[in-house]
């Protein structure tokens, strides 16, 4: 083959090229073609309808292989963006991965055909599977990092399932468009505070879509960052493969020491649209667009390679073929690879923990009740008679001192800052459910965060990621939407857009809920069925001491996101009160409570209106039954269809609004499966459609109340 001959003949002339050892450049030139190429064909399937979205990479060749040279693949952590594929291609996924990813094919490694192309993920790469809003990689790849010092420095203690390296970086690359994120800003703070070993790349093509970079702020990203402490930045022509092979190893190895995180703006190309939906012609001029083609990476490559006398023209073009022949049949095998069976569609949303009835049983709860092992209630050494916020406290101290993979933070979680701790009492949360955590565990187990919702779960989700079993709280339900990107699209999706192969374990506590007068809209709302909207999400809200330690630990168990909402109103109440249960005891997600037996009427409820429709039950002079959902995704549906089979009327009570509230879903679900069981219409009470005032009179008109449930529920009876 002429082509690599006659560059073989050049090379032991000349060993390096401009500082760069020609074996490696030109090595690099082929993928760099290859990765060029790649996209051509995808474009290509595009249109004959055999792949069905492209976005390329083109234009930042020289860029992500120069950085690829200083970087390690399975040691290193990635959490690269779509214009990352030579990047990613040097790293070790081969064209026929990508391609079989652009056809959707079943046995596509990232994703089994549910992303889109350039979503990367490896597992065996460390490439955390992409998603795709800009910007939100940012705090998962924070989190990476910080679990990658905390997995370091815990090695001794055995951290099941987590492994780390103690030079090794994490790399987070966006385009120049993405810096407008807040997530990135609130990124930035947290590497720079902990001077965590964190590698940003910022692609700039001067465009976000059609926007232009001068629309979006008001100087370039490396002059709008310089003021962070402990961030090094750095700028450079990325379309010049020898200048990033000069600077990054140096900025690289800055990272591998310990000396904080780095910023690397590099100007890129942009020789193809944004992706197949877009037409750059519409918005940027010919004379632009002629100008970007004469600094295109690959021919400024070229060029070099030929001035240099490495290669000659007939090389080029022996390689140029080679990368379509490469191409074309990667290209052949991923279309004759199988198409995905729709029956897997639901494969990987989630992978509940097993929990067995000697798990959930009164004898597994309270075994020395029952001649089992333990003190008697009464006698000395017992377990305590707590109400719901104590036992949350209670089991979170027991987690962190069973498993040192366990780490709670959030804003307040705290107990003050670790050189007063032996002065002052401590916080420990503004409801006080992890007073004593940082005392007892240490301040990398229990620590304060900034005010930032997106930056408490995104870290959260990374440290999920590496194997840690993070609990982040939200302080209050009402602020959780900034958050909203990283539970839906990052924490949600990720087991389910990787299939399988990634998971993110995390409990994210949030204390919820309205009856406690002064909240008003800003503390006291209610939203539990816009997330149970979010298919991989995993939501529970114990209405007793019993069951929250129990979900609590199971939730801990998994693998998976939780939502854990703790009702601000039950924290303290006598009525929530139980024995703290024995270690054993656990409880399945979706498995109901019948908190009192009936055969009139069936109340389904959840949270804070389960006390409130006991006692509406006994109004009604009724045999009532009420039941306790606990769980809210999944749900018990089984044990409200029995109830439902055994009674002929059913009552659902929920805190949510009336409207398209989870009571709603309840309602519709009976209406449908239920209905030859029916003696009367299926009936429901929410909040009113308002937003929950300050003025406790008005805040008791807006909430379900025992006589408005007791008044429904005799209607029904009547019927």
């Amino acid at each position: 083959m002429k082509g690599p001959r006659a560059a073989g003949t050049r090379v032991a002339r000349s060993k390096k090229c401009r500082g760069v050892p020609v074996p490696e450049l030109l090595a690099d030139y082929r993928l760099a073609l290859v990765s060029r190429c790649i996209d051509d064909r995808e474009i290509t399937l595009q249109k004959q309808s055999r792949g069905f979205f492209h976005i390329s990479g083109a234009g930042n060749e020289a860029l992500c292989l120069g950085l690829a040279r200083s970087l390690r693949p399975g040691y290193d952590w990635f959490f690269p963006y779509y214009r990352d594929r030579s990047l990613v291609l040097s790293l070790g996924v081969t064209p026929t991965e990508m391609l079989l990813q652009a056809v959707g094919a079943a046995n596509d490694p990232a994703s089994a055909g549910r992303q889109m192309p350039c979503h990367f993920g490896s597992r065996p790469l460390n490439i955390v599977s992409q998603s795709s809003p800009t910007g939100s990689q940012c705090l998962p790849a924070v989190g990476c990092a910080e679990a990658s010092r905390y997995i370091t420095a815990h090695r001794h203690e055995g951290l099941a399932g987590c492994t780390s390296h103690e030079d090794e970086i994490t790399y987070v690359s966006m385009g120049e468009g993405a810096t407008s994120e807040g997530e990135f800003w609130e990124s930035l703070n947290t590497a720079c505070t902990l001077r965590l070993p964190l590698l940003y790349v910022i692609a700039d093509n001067g465009y976000a879509i059609s926007v232009p970079a001068y629309q979006q702020s008001p100087a370039p990203i490396s002059e709008l960052v310089r003021s962070f402490p402990g961030l090094s930045v750095h700028r450079m022509d990325g379309r010049d493969y020898f200048e990033v092979r000069t600077k990054i190893p140096g900025i690289v190895a800055g990272v591998r020491q310990g000396l904080g995180p780095a910023l690397v703006h590099a100007t890129v190309t942009r020789p193809y649209s944004h992706s197949s939906a877009d037409t750059q012609s519409k918005y940027r001029p010919k004379s632009e667009l002629d100008d970007e083609a004469r600094t295109d990476p690959i021919a400024l490559l070229e060029a070099a390679l030929l001035e240099d006398g490495i290669v000659s023209p007939d090389d080029l073009a022996e390689m140029r073929d080679e990368a379509r022949r490469l191409v074309a049949e990667a290209a052949k095998e991923a279309l004759a690879a199988p198409r995905p069976d729709p029956a897997t569609l639901p494969d990987h949303l989630l992978d509940l923990p097993d929990v067995g009835p000697d798990e959930y049983s009164e004898d597994a709860a309270y075994p020395s009740q029952r001649g089992g092992p333990g003190p008697v209630l009464g006698e000395a050494g017992a377990p305590p008679v707590v109400a719901l916020g104590e036992a949350v406290r209670l089991a979170l101290h027991e987690a962190m001192a069973r498993d040192p993979r366990v780490r709670v933070f959030g804003e307040d979680v705290a107990d003050a800052p670790p050189d007063l701790l032996d002065e002052l009492e401590g916080k420990g949360g503004v409801f006080g459910t992890t007073f004593g955590l940082q005392r007892k565990f240490g301040s990398d187990r229990c620590y304060n965060t900034p005010l930032a919702e997106a930056n408490i779960v995104g870290r959260a989700v990374g440290q999920g990621v590496r194997g840690l079993r993070p609990v982040p709280e939200v302080q209050f339900f009402d602020y959780i939407w900034t958050a909203m990107q990283q539970i839906k699209s990052e924490a949600a999706t990720i087991r389910w857009r990787s299939a399988g192969e990634w998971s993110c374990p995390l409990v994210l506590r949030v204390p919820i809920g309205g009856y406690l007068a002064g909240g008003s809209l800003w503390h006291s709302q209610s939203g539990v069925s816009i997330f149970a909207h979010i298919p991989g999400l995993v939501i529970v809200m114990p209405s007793r001491a019993l069951d929250a330690v129990g979900l609590l630990r199971t939730a801990l168990d998994g693998e998976d996101p939780v939502l854990f909402l703790e009702h601000k109103h039950l924290l303290r109440q006598r009525y929530t009160e139980n024995v703290y249960p024995a270690e054993r005891f656990r409880l399945p997600f979706g498995r109901g409570r019948t908190v009192q037996a009936g055969r009139d009427l069936t109340i389904v409820t959840y949270g804070a209106t389960v006390e409130r429709s006991v006692l509406a039950a006994r109004e009604t002079g009724a045999s009532v039954e009420v039941i306790d959902l606990r769980s809210i995704m999944p749900w018990d549906k089984e044990m409200v269809a029995a109830s439902v089979g055994r009674t002929g009327r059913v009552l659902v009570v929920s805190e949510d609004n009336l409207t398209c509230g989870f009571g709603a879903e309840i309602a519709a679900w009976v209406g449908e499966h239920c209905f030859g069981d029916l003696d009367a219409p299926v009936s429901r009470i929410g909040a009113a459609d308002t937003h929950i005032p300050y003025e406790p009179v008005l805040e008791r008109a807006t909430l379900p109340q025992v006589e408005q449930i007791a008044a429904t529920a005799r209607r029904l009876l009547a019927h």
